[in-house]
This record gives structure tokens, sequence and C-alpha cells, in this order.
């Protein structure tokens, strides 16, 4: 998009959705595919995520994906939107990482969240709850040391081939995210979960309390929002339907379930449609024009530094022509 002095470049955020009737694998190998035709579309990075025990989500290992979708694409940044650091040890992270960065040098990106697993047996599973998303800070600053070389949590103990390497570090911005970012001088990830107004009073939070790192030496915002393009506003705003009816289902029921078509989907009662609602005024969905305006408004807004897109529908030939669209406005 253009905020009349620059472009803002455009990356993705595929979490492997399974549609209704498919298996989970099938799901995460149209990751990999997907992440080839975006590329050829000129987005600027394509991130993979983590979610465990979701029957409608199949990328729990991000990594693991990061690293196939970087060996099947050529320019693209890859990376992870994110890894949750509570669920792992900053050292393992560390050699993933740096893993990664050595078969793909200057294509890695390493996003971080805090975020635990959604139900009490997940985060049994995982052995991570409260407590460790509590130390999300100290995790952060951990992992930090082990590319520095100077582990003050381990001395003595070195992530190889991490070591040395450097590979720009980003925030999921949830509770106190934002802060911590700034802290640790790394990027931040933000969406508008409780609106645009809430959104840029983090933003401006963090760019005030910045500091500086060797990874970012000025603040780097990216914002993260669900964006779909059609003809029309009603054909764009059916596009999003799917994953906003499976997420007011989990809600309410525990559980996010395959995406359906929107013909398929159960009449919502009067709470479920409030909530629908409510999901969907914080995305970005209409015709080019319309989108294009909102979006040039969201980047005024908050001096963004990216888009970072998301869509998951029912039918990939719509998803697909959607992120085509949009791609043209940001020429």
């Amino acid at each position: 998009m253009d905020d009349r002095r620059r472009p803002v470049p455009l990356s993705v955020l595929d979490r492997s959705p399974v549609r209704h009737g498919e298996d989970p694998a099938t799901a995460v190998r149209h990751t990999v595919e997907f992440a080839r035709q975006l590329e050829e579309c000129g987005y600027h990075r394509f991130w993979v995520a983590e979610h465990h025990s979701v029957p409608g989500i199949a990328g729990s290992a991000p990594t693991v994906l990061a690293s196939t979708v970087a060996s099947r694409t050529n320019r693209i940044r890859v990376g992870t939107g994110g890894v949750m650091l509570p669920n792992h040890r900053p050292l393992v992270v560390a050699e993933q990482f740096g893993t990664l960065e050595a078969l793909h040098p200057g294509r890695i990106d390493m996003g971080l969240g805090r975020s635990v697993g959604f139900t009490r047996r997940e985060r049994e599973a995982l052995g991570a709850g409260k407590r460790e998303a509590e130390q999300f800070g100290e995790r952060i600053r951990e992992l930090l040391e082990y590319f520095a070389g100077e582990s003050t949590v381990h001395p003595g103990v070195h992530a190889v081939p991490a070591e040395g390497l450097r590979i720009p570090a980003f925030v999921l911005a949830t509770g106190a995210g934002a802060r911590i970012a700034a802290e640790t001088g790394l990027a931040l990830v933000i969406a508008p979960l409780s609106g645009v107004d809430a959104m840029v009073e983090h933003v401006e939070r963090y760019r005030a309390e910045f500091r500086p790192s060797t990874l970012w030496t000025r603040p780097h915002v990216v914002v993260s929002l669900a964006v779909a393009v059609a003809d029309t506003e009603a054909e764009a705003r059916e596009l999003l339907l799917p994953e906003t009816w499976s997420l007011v289902h989990s809600r309410t029921h525990g559980v996010f379930p395959p995406l359906r078509s929107p013909e398929a989907l159960p009449t919502p009662n009067e709470r479920e449609s409030r909530k629908i609602a409510e999901v969907l005024d914080r995305h970005v969905f209409g015709t080019p024009a319309a989108v294009r305006e909102e979006l040039s408004d969201v980047v005024r807004r908050t001096g963004a530094d990216e888009i970072l897109v998301t869509l998951n529908t029912y039918d990939r030939g719509a998803q697909l022509d959607s992120y085509l669209r949009l791609a043209e406005l940001a020429r």
C-alpha cells in the first residue's frame, strides 16, 4: 500500500487451515505450494504459525514447515508468526533458526510469541503454562544471547550453528508483547484485536520506549490484518466468514473446527451473530478501491513499516484471487 510517502511491503501469514473433508497433511502441503504462488506475486515475507491440537489448523511445527517452504522458494523471506517461546527452550529455538539461516542465508525471519496451549490438556502436554508465559521477556533475552555467543543464563553453552548469525527478530504483541519488543530492541507485530485506536496507542508506546539493538537500530512496526478483496463488499465478506465462524465457534465450544463453505455454515444464533459482526469489524474487506483506502488509513494512523496479511477461507481459488488483487494494489 501507499501512505503517500513510500510503498509499504505486504507479507503473508498462513496458518495451514484445514478444510472440511480434507486431512491436515493436505493443508500443510498446500501451504508450501501457496508460498510458491505468492512469491511470484511479489510478497515480501511468508510466515507460518504454531498451533497445537487444533482440528482446523495443521500448522503445528513452524520451524519444520518454514524449512520446507524456504527450500521450495527462491526469493521470498520465510519465517514464523510465530514460534511460541513458552513451549520451547531458548537454546533449541536458537539452534533451529541458526540451522534455517545457515541453509537459507539472508531469507529467514524469527517471529516469537508468548501464547500457550488453548486448553489445560494442551498446556499440560506442552509442559508450558502461565509461569512460562510470564517468563517471555527473560526467554527472549536468553535466546538473543545465544546468537551473540554470550550466554549469562548458561555460561559455556553455545548454540551451534546460530552463534554469530544475525536473524531479524519480531515480537508478536499479545499482552505485554509491545513493551518487551521495545525493551529488547526487536520489531513489533501487532493486530487491532481491541480496535485500531488501542493498537495505535500500543504502537506509539513501543516507539517511545524502543531501545536500539544490533538487530534493529530503529522501531519497526508490522500491522497484522485479515484482508479480503473481491468484486463486491458482500463477496469479500463471504471470504472471511468460514474462519470467522470457526473462531466464534471455538470461543463458545472450545474447538476450532475445519473451515466450511459459507453455504454449509450453520445459521448463527443472536449471540453468535453479534460475535461474528465484532470479529468482522476488525477485518479489512471490500472492493479493491475500498481496501486500498482502508489500508492506507491504517498505515497513516500507525506509521506501519509493513502489513502482514492473512486470509483463510474455504475456496482456495478465491483465496489466491484475493491475494493477487491485493498484490496489484501495492504496485
